[in-house]
């Protein structure tokens, strides 16, 4: 089974590519890609908050804070835990996004005995993120707030990236951002030799 870790700047089109990928692996094999997208679940549990934990999340969400390491490693792990099964692909889209959240992520995938990981970072420049984001349109999306994302971003998520450089059964593949969507899933597809 593969498995594969996105990372990217704000705006890289993470999200866009992990659906393109998984298109391409459903053609190539058609077994089940579970999909954990930190942001995605994040929002869904904001909406839907009952219990404290779910209160938690919205209140940061809310706040503009990051949900803690150890919040963001349960949810996942109980995403995890929940769908992930010996024949199945999974995706991880903006997660780790510390070195924390790396160390536990190594942990878990070793836990499910799954080998051979695929990072894929989709290499942006500020400038066209902060383009980008802003057509983009959302509303946390100011040039102040996306300054703050990306110099989190810098701080925290590369290095989370740069912990499983040169370990074994991990291999970085780095992939130009700059290009229209459809070259940016080409060269994932070629770099991955599908």
């Amino acid at each position: 089974m593969q498995n594969f870790v996105f990372f990217g700047i704000v705006g890289s089109g993470k999200g866009t590519q992990v659906k393109l990928l998984v298109e391409a692996l459903k053609a190539k094999d058609s077994r089940e890609c579970v999909c954990v997208g930190t942001g995605e679940l994040f929002r869904k549990i904001a909406k839907s908050a009952e219990n404290e934990t779910q209160l938690k999340v919205k209140d940061q969400l809310e706040a503009g804070k990051l949900i803690s390491d150890e919040m963001t490693n349960e949810l996942v792990s109980n995403v995890v835990g929940l769908e992930l099964s010996p024949n199945k692909h999974l995706l991880f889209d903006g997660y780790p996004r510390t070195i924390p959240q790396s160390e536990y992520f190594e942990n878990l995938v070793k836990s499910f005995e799954r080998k051979n990981i695929k990072i894929i970072y989709i290499e942006l420049s500020k400038e066209e993120a902060m383009k980008r984001n802003l057509l983009r349109g959302r509303h946390d999306d100011t040039p102040e707030g996306l300054s703050q994302r990306f110099e989190e971003y810098q701080n925290k998520v590369i290095p989370a990236m740069n912990y499983f450089k040169g370990m074994e059964n991990y291999t970085i593949y780095a992939i130009n951002g700059e290009q229209p969507v459809e070259n940016v899933h080409k060269d994932i597809i070629k770099a991955l030799g599908y």
